[in-house]
C-alpha cells in the first residue's frame, strides 16, 4: 500500500500498499507533530520482542536490518518493545500469509489488504481491538476523524487500524514520461478506454521491445484497477454506480463487466498487454525499471506520480479515467491488525500507536535513515528531503512505500514532490464523492463456507478473464455458472441483508 490498492487486489491479486520533521537519527527525540506518541505502560520490566509482518513490493532493502534496529531505539526506550520485521514479498503475500495462520506461527502485528480483511475476520484470525485503541490507541484515534476509523467495523467493533493517506480514490493510467514526451502525447485528451486503445497503438507500432500495458501489481488484473462499482469489501455483491438505491448484484454479471473484458482481451490479441498477465511474477516497477513495460492501470490519488516514480527509478506521469469516489474498500485498503496467535497484544497496540503519533517512527519505515538514505534540505521547510548526493531510490539501499505504515501525514516529503501533498490529500478525502455505503462492512461469518467457495471459483477465473488471456464468450458463462453452483446468490442475500440493517440503523435512504 496503495496502494495496496494497487492492486489494491494488489496482490491486491490484485497493490496501495502505501510524516512530519523530527529525525535526529531516529533517537526518538524529536518533537511529535499530531499528538502525543502516548506511549502507554512505560513500567519497569524486560523488554518484549514482537515480530511485524508487512510486503515488500521492491527488491531494494539492503539496509532494512538498520533501519529495524533504529526503530528499536524508539520503541525500546518508550514502551520496552522490540521489533523484528518479517518481510515479505508482494508477490508470494497471500500464499504466505496462509500458511502463517494455517501454521499457528506466532505473528504479533500485520499488515492487511482490504481485499483479505473480511475473510480474515470470519475466520477468526484478527483479535477485537477496541479495548485495545481504549488503552493504548490515543496517537491512532487522534489521527483520524472518527468516520473512517468507524468504517473498519465489522459486526460492530474494529478488527483492524486504516493507514492515514488518501481515503478516497480515483483510477487512472499511469505511464512512462520519456516516452509520452517522445510521441508527443496529449495527456488531457486522454478520456476515455477508446483513447486509451490509441496511444497502445502508437506505443506498440513504434516501441515492439516494449508491452503497453502491464497489470498494477503482482497477482492483479486489469479490471481490479479500473472499478466502477463500490466492492462492498470483496466484490462478491457489488454496488453498481456507487449508489443503486443500495441494491446489491453480481458485478460478474453486469453488462459493464462484460464489455470491459471484452476490450481487454481485444487488447490481449492486439499485443498490448503483457503475454503471461496472469501468471507474471516479476512486479510492476520492475517491469518498468527495465524499460520492458509503458504503463499500467492503477488506483490513484494527490502525489501518485511522484510516489510511482520513486519506487521505480523512473518518470511516471499519470491521467485519471474514474473520478475519485470515498468507499469503506478505500479506508481499508491498507490496514494494520493484531493477528489471534500474537503472545504480546497489548505490546503490539503499544507499537502501532507509535506509528500513527511518532514521527522518528514513521520516517524511518518511510525514508529509512538520515544521513544515510536521505538529507534534509537547508534552508528547506522542515519536512523537506532528498536523497544523498550521488543516490537515488534505486541505489539507496531502502525503499519503501509510505502509504503501507501508520501515518503517512506525518512523513517527509521528497524534494521533488509537491510540499504541500499532505494538505492536498486532505482536501482529495473530504472532497471525493462518497459511496452511499460508506462505512458498511460485510461481515462473511454467516456464509464463510460460501464465500470459501465463491472465493476459490474467483481464483481460478479472475486472472484469465481480467488480463484478456481467454475467450470472455467461452469462459464468462462457465464462471457465473460455477459462481452460482458455490453460493454466491446466498452470500449476496445475506450482505443485502446486512446493509438493509446498516442502511436502517444509520438513517442512510
Amino acid at each position: 500500500m496503495k496502494n495496496i490498492m494497487r492492486g489494491a487486489t494488489l496482490l491486491m491479486l490484485c497493490f496501495v500498499l502505501i510524516l512530519s520533521a523530527c529525525g535526529k537519527g531516529g533517537n526518538g527525540s524529536g518533537s511529535e507533530p499530531g499528538g502525543s506518541a502516548n506511549p502507554g505502560n512505560q513500567q519497569d520490566g524486560k523488554v518484549e520482542e514482537i515480530t511485524v509482518a508487512f510486503p515488500l513490493v521492491s527488491t531494494s532493502q539492503q539496509d532494512l536490518q538498520l533501519v529495524e534496529d533504529e526503530i528499536n531505539k524508539i520503541s525500546e526506550e518508550k514502551i520496552k518493545v522490540r521489533v523484528k520485521f518479517l518481510p515479505i514479498n508482494a508477490g508470494e503475500w497471500a500464499q504466505r500469509m496462509n500458511l502463517i495462520f494455517s501454521g499457528g506461527e506466532t505473528l504479533d502485528l500485520t499488515f492487511v489488504s482490504g481485499l483479505m480483511y473480511s475473510n480474515m475476520v470470519a475466520k477468526g484470525q484478527l483479535i477485537e481491538l477496541d479495548e485495545l485503541l481504549d488503552a493504548h490507541g490515543e496517537g491512532i484515534k487522534q489521527a483520524f476523524d472518527e468516520k473512517y476509523l468507524n468504517a473498519t467495523k465489522i459486526n460492530g467493533k474494529i478488527y483492524s487500524v486504516p493507514t492515514v493517506r488518501d481515503l478516497a480514490g480515483s483510477y487512472g493510467l499511469t505511464m512512462r514520461k520519456d516516452m509520452v514526451d517522445k510521441y508527443n502525447i496529449d495527456i488531457d485528451a486522454i478520456q476515455t478506454l477508446d483513447d486509451v486503445e490509441n496511444l497502445f497503438k502508437t506505443i506498440k507500432a513504434n516501441e515492439p521491445h516494449v508491452v503497453p500495458l502491464v497489470p498494477g501489481g503482482v497477482g492483479q488484473s486489469f479490471r481490479e484497477n479500473h472499478v466502477f462499482v463500490d466492492p462492498l469489501g470483496d466484490f462478491m455483491g457489488v454496488l453498481p454506480d456507487y449508489d443503486n438505491d443500495l441494491k446489491i448484484v453480481n458485478m460478474y454479471e453486469m453488462p459493464e463487466y462484460k464489455a470491459f473484458i471484452d476490450r481487454i482481451r481485444k487488447w490481449y490479441l492486439e499485443g498490448y498487454i503483457l503475454p503471461d498477465a496472469a501468471t507474471n511474477k516479476t512486479t510492476t516497477f520492475e517491469l518498468i525499471k527495465s524499460g520492458k513495460a509503458f504503463s499500467y492501470m492503477a488506483l490513484q490519488k494527490p502525489g501518485f506520480a511522484a510516489q510511482e516514480s520513486k519506487a521505480s527509478g523512473t518518470q511516471m506521469v499519470t491521467k485519471e479515467l474514474l473520478a475519485p469516489v470515498a468507499t469503506t474498500s478505500n479506508v481499508t485498503n491498507a490496514l494494520w491488525g493484531i493477528p489471534v496467535n500474537s503472545k504480546h497484544q497489548e505490546k503490539a497496540m503499544q507499537f502501532l500507536n507509535l506509528m500513527y503519533s511518532d514521527a522518528d517512527i514513521v520516517n524511518l519505515f518511510d525514508w529509512g535513515i538520515e544521513g544515510k538514505h536521505y538529507v534534509k534540505e537547508k534552508g528547506e521547510a522542515d519536512h523537506i528531503i532528498s536523497y544523498p548526493a550521488g543516490q537515488d531510490a534505486t541505489t539507496i539501499g531502502y525503499n519503501m512505500l509510505g502509504w503501507m505504515f501508520g501515518n503517512q501525514f506525518l512523513s517527509y516529503v521528497m524534494k521533488t514532490d509537491d510540499p504541500d501533498i499532505w494538505k492536498k490529500t486532505a482536501e482529495f478525502n473530504s472532497t471525493s464523492r462518497p459511496s452511499k455505503a460508506l462505512g458498511f462492512v460485510f461481515d462473511a461469518s454467516a456464509v464463510k463456507t460460501e464465500v470459501a467457495a465463491v472465493s476459490n471459483v474467483v481464483t481460478q477465473y479472475k486472472l484469465p478473464l481480467e488480463t484478456g488471456s481467454v475467450d470472455p464468450d467461452k469462459l464468462l458463462p462457465e464462471f457465473i455458472a460455477k459462481l452460482k453452483s458455490a453460493g454466491m446468490d446466498k452470500i449476496i442475500a445475506e450482505k443485502q441483508k446486512q446493509l438493509d440493517e446498516w442502511a436502517k440503523n444509520n438513517s442512510v435512504q
